[in-house]
């Protein structure tokens, strides 16, 4: 971490974010209306929502925390890079045009499409919260990282509560209520695509400056210890925290500038210190391990090597979660709303994957040149890029933290807009029993952003102890198990009914929920009982929580009175 307070960083830090108030004020004229505050009046351009697109996915799971989980780990960092990626096939090739006829602002618009079911909005909608709100956590994580680091204050705990984390999520917490509550999606839109620009371009820049400096061998800046006298619970391996470089092919001091696949290669002879803890405090063990090593899978999910069954579910699991969760996220599907038609749902649609498939190849080179260039954080993996940046200067460091920060504003900014309009637009009218018009929606959904990001402040201060990659992870498994099983039987099997929705929705929302918090991560991080082994099998609920959603809405809707109305004219048409 800085040992010092960079006041250059803590300058253009708050240029970014007063710019982005200010952005937020001045479209805020635009947003007076429910068509203007929650879909932007459908006049946003293709290519505009499609880095708009990849600035709402690109949060701080797919910059800190896989940038983190590479550096650290390796290679299954970047699994989840391929998880995250592959997930938007579905998106394009299922739900893009068909989700873009069937709703107007919100998920529950779309699903409530064909039967105008109170039952199905009032599920979509808690869906929806809940989604918003496992989402929510790692960006506030996140957020409290970065605030920390930029600030570099002494530490202070409170009760066990680092209140400079804490500080952290309270300021973009801030930020992002006067975003939402002063213009909603046009703000958000413009704010995601300016940001999704910035992250990409800068990240880019940031790769050809580590390619250029190459690696070098360095010293451990913690304690050495010999690997002998550690207890046996915490000897070095594989999976341990490595920065320190003890080797490098043919036995050179430095590389010199490298090529990227050259870089990649230089892994195969490299020899990495590893950090483990000892006493509670991160120390280096006298032996090495491999950098070849950390190139292959199986450092953090044991699983792929285990010959247990159970270990390796956990990670087929994650895999089928990321795959199937990205279509199935409620902040990422309203943005569908925002541009005029379905063709241009579709053109959207391959400009966020070609942008966040470019930003995915990235996050290898910026986690593995953390990893080698000895200045991380081996008790905190979510500040790896930003301290990356940091060993090239004040000056990156400030652009990459104020970047990062912006990221995080984005994405945030889009899940509080999903949880508002969940409220406003499909539970208000549910509790008063009346329609609201435009103008009362948008009352509403700014009073509900300011409850909502109230909420992820307190769960972003609670779970400041996880990865933000690895809490994203659950927020896939949520949305998967809730929302994709009534979204892809509604457009494909004409038997589906509203029973069988509603149903599908609760049973995959609250099962993956009631899982994940039965897990020994949850026990551990959340509850404090650090010997728990939990009382779930593993921490991925995905691959039982998904297939239960399909087969109970198969079963419910075989059991109930079909639909008799038209088919979903807007759908075939």
């Amino acid at each position: 971490m800085p040992t010092h307070t960079s006041y250059l960083a803590i300058t253009i830090f708050l240029a970014f974010v007063g710019f982005t108030l200010g952005l937020s004020f001045w479209l805020g004229r635009k947003a007076k209306t429910a068509g203007g505050y929650f879909a932007a009046h459908g006049e946003i351009g293709w290519f505009v929502n499609g880095i708009a697109f990849a600035g709402d996915y690109l949060s701080a799971a797919s910059f800190l925390g896989i940038c983190g989980m590479i550096a650290f780990y390796g290679y299954d960092g970047f699994l989840y890079s391929i998880g995250f990626l592959a997930g938007w096939v579905v998106a394009l090739f299922v739900i893009a045009e068909p989700i873009k006829r069937l709703g107007r602002y919100t998920f529950a618009d779309a699903l409530d499409s064909k039967f105008n079911s109170r039952g199905i909005r009032l599920a979509a909608a808690i869906s929806t919260l809940v989604v918003s709100m496992f989402y929510l956590i790692p960006q506030m994580v996140g957020a409290g990282s970065l605030l920390k680091a930029l600030l570099a204050l002494p530490a202070h705990d409170w009760h066990g509560i680092d209140l400079n984390h804490t500080i952290g999520v309270f300021v973009v917490g801030s930020v992002v209520i006067l975003i939402v509550t002063t213009a909603g999606m046009v703000s958000t839109t413009w704010v995601q695509f300016i940001k999704g620009s910035m992250l990409v371009v800068f990240c880019a820049v940031l790769v050809v400056a580590i390619l250029v400096r190459g690696i070098s061998v360095t010293k451990p800046t913690v304690p050495v210890v010999a690997a002998t006298s550690l207890p046996a619970t915490t000897a070095p391996a594989v999976a341990a925290k490595p920065t320190s470089i003890v080797r490098l092919p043919d036995g050179a001091l430095q590389t010199g500038g490298m090529s990227p696949t050259g870089f990649i290669a230089a892994f195969d002879d490299m020899g990495i210190a590893s950090s483990v803890k000892a006493a509670g405090k991160p120390v280096y063990a006298t032996g090495h391990v491999e950098g070849k090593d950390f190139l292959m899978p199986g450092n953090y999910y044991k699983g792929i090597r285990s010959s247990e069954l159970v270990k390796k579910l956990d990670f087929v699991s994650l895999m089928l979660a990321l795959f199937c969760g990205t279509a199935s996220l409620p902040h990422i599907l309203i943005r569908y709303y925002t541009v005029k038609d379905a063709a241009a749902a579709r053109k959207s649609t391959v400009v966020g994957i070609a942008a966040i498939g470019f930003f995915y190849v990235l996050t290898l080179f910026i986690g593995l040149g953390a990893m080698v260039n000895g200045n991380l954080d081996p008790v905190d993996s979510n500040m790896a890029a930003p301290l990356l940046a940091h060993t090239f200067g004040d000056l990156p460091f400030a652009l990459i933290t104020a970047i990062a920060f912006t990221t995080v504003l984005g994405t945030v900014s889009g899940l509080i807009l999903a949880s508002a309009g969940a409220i406003a637009h499909d539970l208000a009218g549910l509790i008063v029993r009346e329609k609201l018009d435009g103008v009362q929606q948008v009352k509403v959904a700014k009073i509900a952003s300011v409850g909502v990001g109230l909420v992820a402040i307190v769960l972003g201060v609670l779970f400041s102890k996880f990865n933000v990659t690895f809490l994203v992870g659950w927020a896939f498994n949520v949305a998967a198990s809730a929302n994709l099983p009534a979204i892809v039987m509604l457009l494909f099997w004409r038997r589906t009914t509203k029973q069988g929705m509603i149903a599908s929705i609760l049973v995959g929302c609250f099962g993956s929920v009631g899982w994940l918090l039965l897990t020994k991560e949850a026990f551990v991080n959340v509850y404090g009982q650090a010997t728990s082994v939990g009382v779930m099998p593993f921490s991925q609920p995905g691959i039982v929580t998904i297939p239960l959603a399909f087969i109970v809405l198969i079963v419910v809707s075989l059991l109930t009175k079909p639909y008799s109305g038209r088919a979903l004219d807007r759908v075939t048409a």
